[in-house]
């Protein structure tokens, strides 16, 4: 069976680290390029951290773009260093490479892949969404020619967690996500609801650490310091999977249960609202089935345990 095409748009903070090395090893992709954005960290040191992984993977052979360091309608200012550190991935310094990013913007080399493959290229995006409507800026027709998207992203019955109702990386540019879910694509957006029930443990870290390969033992080195952050949530060292959720789905290795195709709108506003994910889920109270017409799912349920998922790929 022949591989799908696979662009990923990231942040490249500790969570997007472990989904790249994620995605780098699975055969169901072929991993055609990757775009960064600003959001965990600033966009060229995401294209950094990325090079870097992909390299101790062994696949400097994937272009990586540096995307957008301002968000559509406001600045950059900084990223959340008590979660992924002061250089995004936990301060674990990973071997430098000769590799580059390419000279195009992420958008562009969206668009350049939409283009190559037309009605074959997918897109994983776990950051804020701005180079995607960046794109969608450049090529309008862009949705026409892309298979289906795969967002980490949102919050639809859970609480958020940069405020009470919105999740980061919407709630860092809401404008973008809606001019992405408003797109005639397939779109799922796997967020709070099912990432915050999906925990790596310690014991999971230990068993990284333990690889005989490069790219997991600094993936367990990396959470060292976002397990620390997510001991106040759950009261013990562990942490939420986040972006590799995505990645899972993005790639086939799971399916989404009980998640109907439904209206979807990001609030805008600058209220206490802003960045919340608004999706049109009363009908599951009796029976969960699509709406006419809706394009978006909001993931709340997967059919498998996604940490099982990611730990066998990522160890030997």
């Amino acid at each position: 069976m022949a591989t799908k095409p696979l662009y990923f748009d990231c942040d490249c903070g500790v969570d997007d680290a472990v989904a790249l090395v994620y995605l780098a090893k699975s055969p169901e992709i072929s991993l055609v390029g990757v775009g960064t954005v600003c959001g965990n960290i600033d966009s060229p040191q995401a294209a950094e951290n990325s090079l870097r992984l992909l390299g101790l993977c062994g696949r400097s052979d994937v272009p990586v773009a540096i995307g957008e360091n301002r968000f559509l309608t406001r600045d950059f200012t900084g990223g959340p260093v008590e979660i992924h550190g002061t250089n995004g991935i936990g301060g674990v310094e990973l071997p430098a490479v000769d590799k580059k990013p390419v000279e195009k913007s992420a958008a562009q080399l969206l668009v350049e892949l939409a283009n190559e493959f037309p009605g074959e290229l997918e897109i994983c995006a776990v950051g804020p969404l701005t180079n995607l409507a960046r794109a969608i800026a450049l090529d309008p027709d862009l949705p026409d020619k892309v298979q289906q998207v795969t967002v980490m992203g949102g919050a639809f019955g859970v609480p958020g967690n940069v405020s009470p109702v919105a999740e980061a990386n919407i709630w860092n540019d809401p404008e973008a996500a809606q001019i992405v879910v408003e797109q005639p694509w397939a779109i799922s957006f796997v967020g709070l609801d099912v990432t915050m029930r999906s925990v790596l443990e310690e014991s999971h870290r230990q068993q990284l650490l333990s690889s005989a390969r490069p790219e997991t033992r600094a993936l367990g080195e990396m959470l060292d310091h976002y397990f620390d952050f997510y001991r106040a949530e759950y009261g013990r060292r562990c942490s939420p999977i986040h972006d590799a959720a995505a990645a899972v789905l993005a790639v086939g290795a799971a399916e989404l249960m009980e998640s109907p195709r439904v209206p979807i709108v990001i609030d805008t506003t600058d209220g206490p609202g802003r960045g919340q994910t608004i999706a049109d889920l009363r009908g599951q109270r009796v029976q969960r089935t699509d709406r006419a017409g809706a394009k978006a799912r909001p993931a709340l349920e997967f059919d498998r345990d996604i940490v099982v998922q990611v730990m066998a790929r990522l160890l030997p």
